[in-house]
């Protein structure tokens, strides 16, 4: 997978009916192959300028018969997504069209790429940095607008340019610390690593706090609806996604198993769960529908708690409401029906959530809830376009790791200790940060990496 020296072959686009499917190849023999069995508009092949489209047929060099119409492109290097000669045949998009031509290349010399290898021999020629590759990933797998400007911007070096920044301030501090340690007779340039290290668990604290938010835009988060029978779950829900998704009737208990939609707020992809209404039951299937419900509240990112805002609170609400409690959730507590005369004696079922009053009847207050649902899944104010830098796991938990270490640096520092002990924590976290734009990933993690890209990229 690691060797740059042989030519690659994929389909890069998915399988199936289309009208433009791409076999794509990458590496030394990439023209010669389009060379052997591309006719374009029945002239030789032999001169094909780089970056230029040409008309033309695929055709089998051992019979001779025409296996596609198709528009070829050869890409000379430097200059392309690999910096290798890259090839690229767009044919109809029919599997058999593209079959036919991916096996004419593999007969002509090329191999089969393996998942996400053009993206890697990228990253291996240096075009592109480990971050920015897992960025491609991103772009393909954003869902909303939001989480597209994520991964485009970290595709763009965004995230990478202040990992680099942080990194390089402790690789200075950590040269200082070897050189007391190698040269101690030696005058050493004073340098205050104290403050290299205060900068970078600045830095670092941010990153993280950056990476947490966007997983939020990459993943999404999950939004639980509970609250007794018949105080309007169902009515909210559908209220939210602006459609008639769940079945409304007056009659207590009509929902009973749980019902999930997906919506954006504001770029965050949220899944809304209305729940059957939780409360006492000798029926079978609505003991079902609750424990469903329980299981949604435990597994939810935020929940909202629904009440009756035009009658007082009663004994099932507090009930439901130390349900909620009960499972540490951030959680709003939405009275509905605020069409009717309020009673405003809700704020206490459940004293540590915002309140929030709505008619799901007829729409008023649903986007102030959905602004403080976005506020409180994003743990503060929501702002237009304050798109986060960082929106993988994998980045979080290295900044984390990175961060601790860096503690325990200037914790040691703090305390005295030798220059070595020091040293040993900042060189953890100079590791860990190149862990994340590559400069010391080994094949295990590569492995992993590009393991989860579709072949063809």
């Amino acid at each position: 997978m690691y060797a740059l020296d042989d030519t690659i072959v994929a389909i890069s686009t998915p399988v199936g009916q289309g009208g433009i499917g791409i076999v794509r190849l990458s590496g030394p023999e990439s023209l010669a192959i389009l060379q052997g069995l591309f006719l374009a508009d029945g002239r030789g092949p032999s001169r094909l300028a780089s970056h230029r489209l040409y008309h033309g047929h695929i055709v089998d060099p051992a019979t001779g018969r025409r296996a596609d119409e198709v528009l070829a492109v050869y890409m000379r290097a430097p200059r392309t997504y690999t910096r290798q000669d890259v090839v690229e045949i767009n044919c109809h998009g029919g599997v058999a069209a593209l079959r036919e031509v991916l096996g004419l290349c593999l007969a002509a010399g090329a191999r089969p790429a393996h998942p996400g290898e053009f993206t890697l021999r990228a990253f291996l020629n240096g075009r592109i940095d480990l971050a920015q590759a897992e960025a491609v990933l991103d772009v393909i797998n954003a869902e909303t607008s939001a989480s597209l400007r994520v991964a485009v911007e970290q595709l763009g070096g965004r995230l990478s340019g202040h990992v680099r920044d942080v990194r390089r301030r402790l690789v200075e501090a950590l040269a200082h610390l070897e050189a007391s340690i190698d040269f101690p007779e030696d005058e050493i340039p004073d340098r205050d690593v104290g403050a290299d290290l205060a900068a970078a668990a600045d830095a670092l604290c941010e990153l993280a706090r950056e990476a947490e938010r966007g997983i939020l835009y990459r993943q999404g988060a999950r939004v639980a609806i509970v609250g007794q029978p018949n105080v309007g779950k169902s009515s909210l829900l559908n209220a939210l996604l602006r459609q008639d998704r769940a079945i409304v009737t007056p009659i207590p208990g009509t929902t009973r198993d749980t019902v999930e939609e997906t919506i954006s707020l504001r770029g965050v992809p949220v899944v809304l769960t209305d729940t059957a209404g939780l409360g006492d039951s000798d029926d079978a299937i609505e003991q079902l529908g609750m424990e469903r419900s329980r299981a949604s509240l435990a597994r939810a990112d935020l929940v909202l708690l629904v009440v009756d805002g035009s009658r007082p609170p009663d004994e099932a609400d507090r009930s439901v409401a130390a349900d909620v409690a009960a499972a540490g959730r951030p959680a709003i507590l939405v009275a509905n029906k605020a069409d009717r005369p309020a009673v405003d004696r809700h704020a206490a079922v459940l004293p540590s959530a915002p309140l929030a009053r709505v008619s799901a009847l007829t729409g008023a207050g649903i986007d102030a809830l959905e602004e403080r649902m976005l506020e409180t899944i994003l743990a503060g104010p929501a702002t237009p376009g304050a798109e986060p830098l960082a929106s993988n796991p994998r980045h979080r938990d290295l900044f984390r790791r990175a961060l601790g270490h860096v503690e325990a640096a200037a914790a040691a520092l703090a305390e005295g200790l030798e220059a070595d002990l020091v040293a040993i924590d900042v060189s953890e976290a100079v590791t860990a940060l190149g862990q994340v734009t590559g400069e010391t990933a080994g094949e295990e993690l590569l492995e992993t990496i590009f393991s989860a890209y579709c072949i063809g990229k």
